[in-house]
């Protein structure tokens, strides 16, 4: 299955110029902690809706996430920031991978079909 051209969820940040660029990929999330597993849900609001087996409670959920997302995509945990939401369901990823990386995981979600 090809990939959209645009996931509603994604987008490129490029920061500097010349040698000094630095690209990583922008994922908007909508979480709904206390799930019985982690896993992708589909839609909400133009955001991936995730279900996210971990408490909201003292960054618990936040670390999970993070630790999902870099097994997910196949990288460090170092390489994925939150950049927005670290108290809110809406929440904004910043990840050091290959935006064909993240092209291929997204269309590869069973809940992401058509």
């Amino acid at each position: 299955m090809n990939a959209p051209a645009n996931w509603p969820c994604l987008r490129i940040d490029t920061r500097g110029s010349g040698k000094q660029s630095h690209t990583r990929v922008i994922l908007d999330c909508s979480i709904s902690p206390n799930a019985p597993k982690t896993e992708v849900v589909g839609w909400h609001d133009g955001a991936l809706r995730l279900r996210l087996a971990a408490p909201p409670v003292d960054g618990a959920a936040n670390d999970a996430l993070r630790k999902w997302l870099a097994q997910q995509l196949g990288v460090p945990q170092s390489q994925v920031e939150l950049l927005r939401g670290a108290a809110s369901r809406r929440k904004q990823w910043a990840i050091d991978v290959a935006e064909a990386t993240v092209h291929h995981w997204l269309a590869s979600l069973p809940a992401l079909r058509n």
